[in-house]
């Protein structure tokens, strides 16, 4: 690598290299940067912090699927096994997942801390 310094007082103030140089010293760095986000990820993946979420589950959120519906059906639970785990009834849980009920904000953060997601992630917005 052909590097020229500029010195101030003495001192290395500035480095002077030619172009191509450091369009390659910017894409090692950007390749660096790369690998670390991708070691810190796997990290979070195996520390249980972070999760893969199957496109399925994403196609069905950007479809207007109920999400509530889809995160059960991703965490593999019956609409009763919801229902208990947050101590409402079924027939409830029905109808929020149909859409003829609303679920309150204490539901809504029951459901999102047994499902594992935030409470945004369960708020049904209008088409």
């Amino acid at each position: 690598m052909s590097v020229q310094l500029i010195e101030r007082n003495g001192q290395p103030e500035w480095a002077v290299l030619p172009y191509d140089e450091y369009l390659a010293l910017v894409e090692q760095a950007e390749m660096l940067e790369d690998i670390q986000d991708y070691d810190r990820v796997k990290k979070a993946l195996e520390n249980g912090e972070e999760e893969l979420i199957p496109a399925e589950v994403i196609n069905a959120l950007l479809d207007h699927e109920n999400p509530i519906k889809v995160w059960r059906e991703f965490r593999s639970m019956t609409q009763q096994q919801l229902a208990e785990a947050i101590g409402i009834s079924t027939p409830y849980i029905s109808q929020l997942e149909s859409g003829k009920r609303e679920a309150s904000i204490k539901v809504l953060t029951a459901l999102a801390r047994i499902l594992k997601v935030d409470v945004d992630d369960l708020i049904v917005l209008s088409e």
